[in-house]
């Protein structure tokens, strides 16, 4: 630890502690609005394109992919970056058939949607599944993350206390400016990561001459292929393919934490250009992190885990300066993600269960206890993350909760939006029979009884939910679907989308082709 630490210079420090005062003096002045419930949840819906994929995009790219996907592209290989092509893909279709209803129906929270097409129950199932991802993955995963490395470069730091004070310092900036501070700040984190990225990437790919016959003689075929094999322990080609669409629809469109932006969109075309910034922005990944994980894996073979890739690249080859402009882009990954978290639950809590119960409630008041709620998720955040380091990777942890949890959610809505038959409760009971097959199967697997891939897992999952939903369907008491509105019409997103829409569709066919 010491003598990573030793390689920071004056530079390097100045420059991490300039980012956190422009981070301070943005949220500063966004706080002066003393936002009210709309402003402190969805930023008064007042948030155009721009601002909407580059926080999409920054709220993603956490610390818990910088250190992520790079060691598990040194473990296993690029197969890591389906994950995020994929999330385009899924962003694109959020664009034309998700983001117009919501923005349509004029929706606070993703739950609302289940509230309106089935009851309450489904509502507060949703919300308090969400809570708890938020609360367990997303937040606490990006405080140990960042914890992680910042203690490889700062001697004498421990988990526990780092996690805690990053945890208090976007906690404070988050529950006094809202989603307005979280969405801004975002912008110029998404900022700082890409130049961060591009500049290591650069750095990394120096090391073979920008020769990418060289890279190809480094590193095993096998490790500079997208689609693997159905054993591939990684990532086989029946988990991207039936896996991988359920977890990003769960991510990128019921996920509160990163659906807000979306919500908060000033109309449904800024909603949806939005969201397809954010999709072109998920191919960088492959090129800025993930290939050069799997670089990593002939520069270094004496790591114990892959977790430690990414502040291994930064200490063996960042100049004075660089070190900085990476570790300021750790430190906006890490803000942008527990900000995103932490207001998103804060939103969940207030609007989904404290106002149904207390709808005498002003404005005003809402938003003071969303305020407090922000701050309590911040220290169960806090107290949690070092936790994580008892599991044996980072990326594992996050994936396999999120494979095990969501797919009985994705098939619920799927089930409610597709069918106008279906009750809701059969959508009930069928979503929790989903979660106590998840449970089965996720216990098989500890136990060896199984080795299904999680990825088909959550495919199988989410098949399964969705049959289990139809057939209680046929013999639940389904008088309610009487009340069920008819399909609405929604805004089509304009030419411009629409185009853009291919050329993003385009570029991911011949990046997967290339890397096949």
């Amino acid at each position: 630890m010491t003598d990573n630490a030793s390689q920071l210079h004056t530079i390097d420090y100045t420059i991490v502690g300039c980012y956190a005062l422009i981070v301070i003096w943005l949220c500063a002045r966004v706080s002066r609005r003393s936002p009210d419930t709309d402003e402190l949840f969805l930023a008064g819906r007042s948030l155009g394109p721009v601002v909407i994929g580059l926080s999409l995009f920054a709220s993603n790219i956490s610390s818990t992919t910088l250190i992520g996907l790079p060691g598990a592209a040194w473990e296993y290989g690029i197969s890591v970056a389906n994950y995020e092509w994929m999330a385009g893909l899924v962003l694109l279709f959020s664009a034309f058939f998700v983001a117009p209803m919501f923005i349509r129906r004029g929706i606070t929270t993703v739950p609302e949607v289940l509230e309106r097409r089935f009851d309450p129950r489904l509502r507060k199932y949703l919300s308090g599944t969400s809570l708890f991802l938020s609360v367990v993955l997303d937040t606490a995963g990006s405080l140990y993350a960042g914890a992680l490395v910042l203690m490889l470069f700062i001697p004498g730091l421990s988990l526990g206390p780092t996690c805690a004070a990053m945890a208090i310092f976007a906690g404070i900036y988050t529950a006094a400016g809202g989603l307005r501070a979280v969405a801004y700040t975002d912008v110029l984190q998404a900022v700082v990561l890409l130049i961060g990225s591009a500049l290591l990437s650069g750095i990394v790919f120096a090391q073979f001459d920008f020769d990418w016959s060289q890279i190809t003689a480094a590193v095993s075929a096998e490790h500079m292929s997208l689609i693997r094999p159905l054993d591939d322990p990684a990532l086989p080609w029946l988990g991207t393919l039936i896996g991988l669409p359920v977890l990003g629809f769960y991510y990128w469109t019921m996920n509160q934490y990163v659906a807000q932006r979306l919500l908060g969109a000033r109309s449904a075309d800024a909603a949806a250009k939005g969201a397809v910034l954010a999709a072109a922005l998920k191919l960088l990944p492959l090129f800025l992190m993930v290939l050069p994980g799997a670089m990593a894996a002939a520069l270094f073979t004496d790591l114990e885990r892959g977790d430690t890739v990414f502040p291994r690249l930064i200490s063996e080859y960042a100049p004075p300066g660089l070190a900085g402009i990476m570790l300021a882009g750790l430190m906006a990954a890490i803000m942008s993600s527990v900000d995103s978290a932490l207001n998103s639950a804060s939103t969940l809590v207030m609007v989904d269960f404290v106002k149904p119960k207390k709808p005498g409630l002003s404005p005003k008041q809402i938003a003071r206890y969303g305020r407090y709620t922000t701050l309590g998720l911040m220290i169960l955040a806090a107290i949690w993350a070092p936790a994580i380091d008892h599991f044996p990777g980072l990326f594992a942890y996050l994936q396999q909760a999120f494979a095990y949890v969501t797919p009985p959610l994705v098939a619920v809505f799927a089930v409610g939006m597709v069918s106008r038959r279906v009750g809701a409760n059969a959508a009930f009971w069928g979503t929790a029979s989903g979660h106590l097959l998840a449970a089965a199967v996720f216990v098989a697997a500890q136990l060896g009884w199984h080795h299904i891939h999680f990825t088909v897992v959550a495919g199988l999952l989410f098949a399964a939910t969705g049959v289990m939903i139809l057939l209680l369907s046929q013999v639940l008491d389904n008088a309610d679907t009487a009340t069920i509105a008819k399909p609405e019409q929604l805004p089509r997103p304009s030419g411009s989308v629409t185009i853009a829409a291919a050329v993003v569709v385009l570029a991911t066919m011949l990046v997967v082709g290339w890397f096949w």
